[in-house]
């Protein structure tokens, strides 16, 4: 990393902030900063998205207000805008939701960071690309970072924070520094990788995931059960390495590490990837139908967002 060309702005003083880019993870975003009583500047090359940014917003903010983000009432409107400089006229944060596709980001950020005022820190949501790689065609690489939310940023206080090789340490001191004011959880990714690391590990269970229909070990319905009934309860309350912790009984994770580690060992040994054929997708795809099926008429983002919101203000409550 780099150091600073110019100073950053207080990051406690932030009012204003550019949303570059509307669909489902700018909807999200936007969602959250208004809740939060800021301004929120935005751009979408496509015009119609700022209605369905709109309806999104509508949608979520029950949610959000069950679960203690949100204030009583319609939620705050947005200033949409004509361009990408419209957008971050005054804004002392821009967070960057474009396609994730390196050319196109390149060229994004390179225009955002000439429209930027001096003062702003540039963040993406890419959960893919690494910042050193979008940040080089900018003027002022040294305030771009990737700010990747989980989905959906209304709800989940997780980002991960990651910097480039031409990033200033002290611009991802600010974007940590600014979420953590916001009331999210931000983590710092101390080292470029791909997918950083809450999808890494993501991407772990799913190959495993896969495998286990792949394999004839389970159905999809007894998969998906596997997890929202048994690790994915306790992953919401505490991490492997806690919960592992607490595997250990009185030895703690020493304990387990000791004990049960070979057995570990022994279950990381028979990992396998299965080849996404297209016998398998099909597969996979009739075991999520049915699945769905199942459930009857729900409306699924709905009924998670709804799920997660009382998780979360129960969550809140235990932790206060």
């Amino acid at each position: 990393m780099t150091g600073l060309r110019a100073p950053l702005g207080d990051p406690d003083a932030v009012k204003v902030v550019a949303m570059i880019g509307s669909g489902l993870i700018g909807a999200g975003w936007t969602a959250f900063f208004l809740a939060k009583g800021l301004q929120v500047r935005a751009y979408d090359p496509d015009p119609a998205a700022f209605a369905r940014m709109s309806t999104s917003i509508a949608a979520v903010w029950p949610a959000m207000q069950r679960a203690g983000l949100a204030g009583e009432g319609a939620p705050p409107p947005f200033i949409a805008c004509e361009s990408v400089e419209a957008a971050c006229a005054g804004a002392g944060f821009i967070q960057e939701n474009g396609p994730e596709n390196l050319e196109t980001k390149r060229l994004l950020m390179q225009q955002i960071d000439a429209a930027a005022d001096p003062g702003a820190v540039i963040a993406s949501s890419t959960s893919s690309l690494l910042p050193s790689d979008f940040q080089s065609l900018a003027e002022r690489p040294d305030r771009i970072i990737a700010a990747h939310p989980f989905n959906p940023p209304s709800l989940l206080p997780l980002v991960e924070v990651v910097g480039g090789v031409l990033t200033a340490p002290e611009a991802v001191d600010w974007a940590m520094a600014f979420f953590i004011r916001l009331g999210k959880r931000p983590i710092r990714v101390r080292r470029e990788v791909p997918g950083y690391v809450a999808n890494r590990m993501t991407a772990a269970l799913y190959r495993e995931a896969v495998d286990l229909v792949a394999s004839g070990v389970a159905s999809v319905e007894d998969v998906d059960a596997a997890i929202a009934n048994g690790p994915g309860l306790r992953w919401a309350v505490m991490g492997p390495h806690l919960l592992y912790h607490l595997g250990g009984g009185s030895g703690g994770y020493r304990g387990y590490l000791d004990h049960l580690g070979p057995a570990q060992e022994r279950r990381w040994d028979t990992l396998r990837t299965a080849p996404l054929t297209e016998p398998l997708k099909a597969a996979l795809v009739a075991g999520v139908e049915a699945e769905i099926a199942a459930m009857g008429d729900v409306d699924l983002e709905g009924f998670r967002d709804h799920v997660m919101a009382e998780l979360l203000a129960v969550l809140a409550k235990a932790r206060s």
